[in-house]
């Protein structure tokens, strides 16, 4: 049976398709390109002294980015406030959820596998409340501008189950498949599958970023994918369509390589630029206060723009007395701007934001 938007694609094939050669010429220079990207990466991680300072800040706008790609739009500013002190407004708080479903997803693949009910936990995270499998039929994917179906996926829990059940078979399949092209595929059939009410988008492109883990590419969720997917949004979702409706595997498989290859060069860039920063602000407050030369308070001060007195005490091991000098000297010195945020008092280290707000 031909597919048609507006009917559940319960005939939605297991991959890999049938008769499609996935690694021409053109997908495995690309796929190569991508790999050297990704190596370059995680290497300039690895000379980071706190590779935590990454961890903390890249995860926080891979949220900001991959949740606007849902139209859940937040300033990178409030996503770094409200992850130091807490609230902000629905949009941020559905980010901050985003950044605790990649760490949880992390925190699963340390003891199994990706499976489906790893994609569960990962939705769940999403939302802050358990979500399972749909079982209610009717969805349908509309274009936002004019309201017309473009997707119907497929329909009935136990139908469901079993596509997750061969989608989690082809992630680990035993061959010789690249495994960026393995991710893209695999991130379309999840896409495809749409297996939860809400939140499929998201909880797709936490599952890369595991793949990517998975398969030794990465050692860290820090690849700050969702940025590149905004800028050719667009192309997006026209190539996803262009899967279910031509079979257009090549084309979708390009624009994923596409993507890893250039976010990885652009999260190396942005990398530099914190170190950079890092550097520069370091030598500086060592002539401000003694606290400068203290490696821990350091690692506060970049780990995210916003922190407070008590998560310097926590975290050096100090007197609020003495965590508040520091910080203070340091607002005399120029290099933080302390603000009141509430009844909170927050020292926001403004140089650092500018480096993670701006594009590389």
């Amino acid at each position: 049976m031909a597919w048609s938007p507006e009917v559940p694609y319960n005939q939605l094939p297991p991959l890999p398709p049938e008769g499609i050669d996935l690694e021409p010429k053109r997908v495995l220079k690309m796929a190569i390109e991508a790999r050297a990207a990704l190596a370059t990466l995680a290497q300039a991680s690895r000379l980071l002294p706190n590779p935590g300072v990454l961890l903390s800040s890249l995860s926080l706008l891979e949220a900001q980015a991959s949740s606007e790609i849902e139209n859940i739009v937040t300033t990178s500013d409030a996503l770094f406030k409200h992850a130091e002190i807490g609230g902000g407004d629905h949009a941020t708080k559905e980010a901050l959820r985003y950044r605790s479903a990649l760490f949880a997803g992390v925190e699963a693949l340390r003891h199994r596998p990706i499976t489906a009910t790893t994609a569960a936990q990962i939705c769940s995270a999403l939302h802050g409340r358990e979500m399972a499998v749909r079982a209610v039929p009717g969805t349908r994917i509309a274009n936002p501008a004019t309201q017309e179906i473009i997707y119907a996926p497929p329909e009935g829990r136990d139908l469901i189950l079993d596509k997750l059940a061969a989608w989690e078979r082809f992630v680990h399949a035993d061959d010789d498949l690249d495994p960026l092209v393995r991710m893209s595929l695999a991130h379309y059939q999840f896409e495809a599958i749409h297996p939860f009410h809400d939140g499929n988008g998201r909880t797709g492109r936490v599952l890369n970023i595991l793949m990517l883990i998975e398969a030794g590419l990465l050692d860290q969720p820090i690849l700050y994918l969702s940025r590149s997917i905004i800028t050719r949004k667009a192309d997006y979702y026209r190539l996803l369509r262009a899967v279910t409706a031509e079979q257009a595997w090549t084309e979708w498989v390009l624009y994923m390589l596409d993507v890893v290859r250039e976010s990885a060069q652009s999260t190396s860039r942005k990398i530099a630029a914190i170190r950079s920063c890092q550097d520069d602000i370091a030598a500086r407050a060592r002539d401000a206060t003694p606290g400068g030369r203290d490696s821990r308070f350091l690692d506060v001060l970049f780990e995210q723009p916003y922190c407070r007195i008590s998560t310097v005490v926590e975290r050096c091991e100090v007197s609020r007395q003495t965590a508040s000098t520091w910080l203070h000297a340091l607002v005399d010195a120029g290099l933080l701007t302390d603000l009141k945020i509430g009844r909170d008092v927050v020292f926001l280290n403004r140089d650092l934001l500018q480096v993670l707000s701006r594009p590389e």
